[in-house]
C-alpha cells in the first residue's frame, strides 16, 4: 500500500498558550528611514515538535531594523503548504532550524523596501519569493537574489503555489532523469502539488505517458490534469496495474515515498530507466513523529551496490530542493517555469485557502490526503477579524530587531539559513 494514505479522524483545534520564553523569530528589515518605528505583523511560529497544536499565530511587535544589503523587504499576500512543513512540525527536516521558529519556504508578495546594493528589484514589485524558513509571516526581508518578478496577470496564490512543487518536478524530470518523447513515468501522490506539477510538465513532452497513483475519488481530477493511467493505490497493486498496460515497466519513477515503494520503484525500471527519490512520506502516519514508521520505512528502504546497478542497466538519483544552493541553476529553472506560466502551459490547481487562524484544518487536509493540488494559507486576517487582533493569537513584543526567520538568540549561521 502507497504512503499516501493517512489517518481520516479529526483533531483538536491547538489550544492557546503563553509564548515561550525563547524568543520566536525576529522581525525583518525596514527601510532605515523608519527603523525607530515599531511595526506590528502576524506570523506562524512553530514553538515545539509536535501535533498541530505546535504552530502558533503570533502577533509580533519589534522595532524596526535596517535591511541587509542585498535584502528586500516583501509584504506576504500567500504563502504555500508543503509537505516538508508536516515534517517540519514533527522535528524530521534538516533544513528548519529548532523551535521557536517562523515556519514557511514559499510565497508571494510586493516589496516594501529594498537594501544597498539592490539594483534589480524596486518598491512596488509584485515578487515570488523562496526561502529555506521564515516565509509564514506578513513581513519578510529576504535576499533580492531569492525573489522572483511575477508575469503580468500571475495571481498572488499562484506565484506562492509554483516554486517549490514545480521546481522539484521540473528539476526531477528534466536535469536528473532526462525526459523525452515516448518516455513513461510512474507519479506517485498524483494529486498532491509535486504531482500536479509533474503532470503538467510531462505534457510539455510530446507522448509521454503518465501513470499515477491516487485515491479514486481524485481520478477525475488528475485525469483531467494529464495522468493517462490513474490508479487506486488503496484497492489496487500498482505494480501489477502497470505491468497490465506496459509489461516491460517504466522508464521514470518519480518516489516521494521511501520504504518498499522504493524497492518496488526499482523492479519497475526499464532498462537505462531512472528512479528518482524525493522524499519518505512513509514515514508520516500521524500528526506527531511515529518511531515504529520511521523503523519500518527505514528498514525496507532499497540497498544496493554499484555493481548491481551496473548489471541492472537503470539509475538511482536523489533530489532535494532544500540542498540544491546554485542560485544560477535555481534563477534559470524559475525562467523556465515562469515562461511555461505566462505561455499557459502550466498553472497550480488551487485545491483550498486558509487563513493564518486556520492553520491546523489546512495541515490536516494535507495530512489526511484531502487535497487535490496546491493548499494556499493567506496572511490577512479572516473578514470578521479584520477590525481586532484575532482571538487565538498570541502577542509578543520585542524592542530590539533581530534577523528575520531565525530564532532569537540563533548563531549568526543559523541566522543566515533562516533566510536562504
Amino acid at each position: 500500500m502507497s504512503g499516501e494514505e493517512a489517518p481520516t479522524q479529526p483533531q483538536p483545534q491547538p489550544e492557546q498558550e503563553e509564548a515561550p520564553d525563547d524568543s520566536p523569530p525576529a522581525a525583518p528589515g525596514a527601510p532605515r528611514e523608519s527603523e525607530d518605528r515599531p511595526v506590528s505583523w502576524r506570523a506562524l511560529v512553530l514553538t515545539g515538535y509536535g501535533g498541530y497544536d505546535k504552530v502558533k499565530l503570533q502577533v509580533k511587535t519589534q522595532s524596526r531594523a535596517p535591511l541587509k544589503e542585498g535584502e528586500v523587504l516583501v509584504r506576504v499576500h500567500a504563502c504555500g503548504l508543503n509537505f516538508a512543513e508536516l515534517l517540519a512540525r514533527q522535528g524530521l527536516y534538516d533544513l528548519l532550524p529548532s523551535p521557536p521558529v517562523t515556519m514557511g519556504m514559499e510565497g508571494s508578495g510586493v516589496i516594501e523596501a529594498v537594501g544597498e546594493k539592490v539594483e534589480d528589484r524596486k518598491v512596488g514589485d509584485r515578487v515570488i519569493v523562496l526561502s529555506r524558513s521564515g516565509v509564514w509571516q506578513e513581513l519578510v526581508s529576504v535576499a533580492a537574489s531569492r525573489t522572483y518578478l511575477m508575469p503580468d496577470g500571475m495571481s498572488f496564490e499562484d506565484g506562492a503555489a509554483l516554486p517549490i512543487n514545480y521546481m522539484t518536478a521540473h528539476m526531477m524530470l528534466f536535469d536528473l532523469a532526462n525526459v523525452r518523447p515516448g518516455k513513461s513515468v510512474l507519479v506517485h501522490m498524483a494529486a498532491g502539488g509535486v504531482g500536479v506539477a509533474a503532470t503538467q510538465l510531462c505534457r510539455t513532452v510530446p507522448d509521454v505517458t503518465v501513470f499515477g497513483t491516487a485515491s479514486a475519488s481524485k481520478h477525475e481530477a488528475i485525469a483531467q490534469g494529464g495522468v493517462t493511467h490513474p490508479i487506486d493505490y488503496r484497492t489496487k497493486d500498482y505494480v501489477e496495474e502497470i505491468r497490465k498496460i506496459s509489461p516491460k515497466g517504466v522508464d521514470i519513477v518519480l518516489d516521494p515515498l521511501g520504504g518498499s515503494d522504493t524497492q518496488k520503484g526499482f523492479a519497475l525500471l526499464k532498462p537505462l530507466g531512472t528512479l528518482v527519490v524525493f522524499g519518505a512520506a512513509n514515514c508520516v502516519t500521524g500528526q506527531r513523529k511515529n518511531l515504529l514508521a520511521m523503523a519500518k520505512t527505514w528498514y525496507n528502504q532499497l540497498s544496493l551496490n554499484a555493481l548491481k546497478l551496473m548489471q541492472a542497466n537503470k539509475a538511482i538519483a536523489g533530489f532535494h530542493l532544500g540542498h540544491v544552493g546554485d542560485e544560477q541553476l535555481l534563477g534559470a529553472t524559475m525562467r523556465t517555469l515562469l515562461d511555461l506560466y505566462a505561455r499557459g502551459k502550466i498553472k497550480p490547481r488551487i485545491d483550498s485557502r486558509y487563513h493564518f487562524e486556520e492553520v491546523a484544518d489546512a495541515m490536516r487536509r494535507m495530512h489526511e490526503r484531502q487535497n487535490i493540488g496546491k493548499v494556499i494559507l493567506l496572511p490577512e486576517p479572516r473578514k470578521e477579524r479584520e477590525e481586532e487582533p484575532p482571538a487565538d493569537a498570541e502577542r509578543v513584543e520585542k524592542a530590539e530587531p533581530a534577523a528575520s526567520g531565525a530564532k532569537e538568540g540563533a548563531t549568526e549561521e543559523e541566522a543566515e539559513a533562516a533566510k536562504d
